[in-house]
């Protein structure tokens, strides 16, 4: 792929969904939900879809494009925590009855908001960087095997680290382990399930844009602005 400033208007569009995917997932977090028994955040119905979009961006456009968009998205979630606090503190009137609501909804804990950026942060870039070198390991072959393993390393990178910050010393070790376990098994579930889709979904971009990025000689830095 040829290294310009200019970006397609697909390429838009995959960052403003991976985006919009990982704020909404911040928002619905604390709804808990029950599925086959198992106690999980609301997240994790919407939260492994940015890693499908990471690996689509990767796989296509490269690291550095993807790590762009990384960044985009620990920008926007920074900016929106810090309007959701701004909004909270702001004086109401007397007949408000809402801001117990909104609080419960919004206010999340800078605990929690610490663990979700790090966890973030670790897991995408791990997720980027595992997929675009095994894609080199394989020749572009098996993508299956590129996005489930770098789904199985990132995804385990996040939920380790959002899970240890968020909650150790709130809850036993045991359930701990246990939460741990749930969210992992049912994020590399859901990669599982959506490899058809991403599969098409990977093969029509790279058709409609003639891109077909291989990161040769790519340090992997996650701190670099070239793009």
């Amino acid at each position: 792929m040829k290294e310009t400033q200019n970006v397609s208007y697909l390429y838009l569009i995959l960052g403003c969904l991976f985006v919009t995917c990982l704020l909404l997932s911040n928002i619905i977090a604390g709804k808990l939900i029950s599925v086959f028994g198992m106690l999980l955040p609301a997240a994790v119905v919407l939260f492994p879809v940015t890693y499908i979009f990471g690996d689509i961006l990767t796989e296509v456009y490269g690291f550095k494009r993807s790590r762009l968009v990384i960044w985009t998205g620990f920008g926007c979630n920074l900016l929106m925590v810090a309007v959701f606090m701004l909004v909270l503190v702001l004086p109401h009137p007397q007949f408000w009855q809402y801001q117990d609501a909104y609080q419960a909804v919004l206010g999340m804990t800078p605990r929690v908001v610490a663990a979700s950026l790090i966890g973030y942060f670790f897991g995408e870039f791990v997720n980027s960087a595992v997929l675009s070198k095994m894609k080199l390991l394989t020749k572009g072959k098996w993508l299956f095997t590129r996005t489930i393993g770098s789904t199985i390393v990132g995804e385990g990178i996040d939920t380790v680290i959002f899970i240890t910050i968020a909650f150790a010393g709130t809850v036993t070790v045991p359930v701990l382990l246990s939460m741990m376990i749930a969210q992992y098994v049912f994020k590399v579930v859901f990669e599982i399930a959506a490899t058809p889709l991403t599969y098409l979904a990977v093969g029509w971009v790279k058709k409609k844009e003639a891109v077909d990025t291989y990161d040769w000689d790519e340090k992997y830095n996650p701190f670099s602005l070239e793009i």
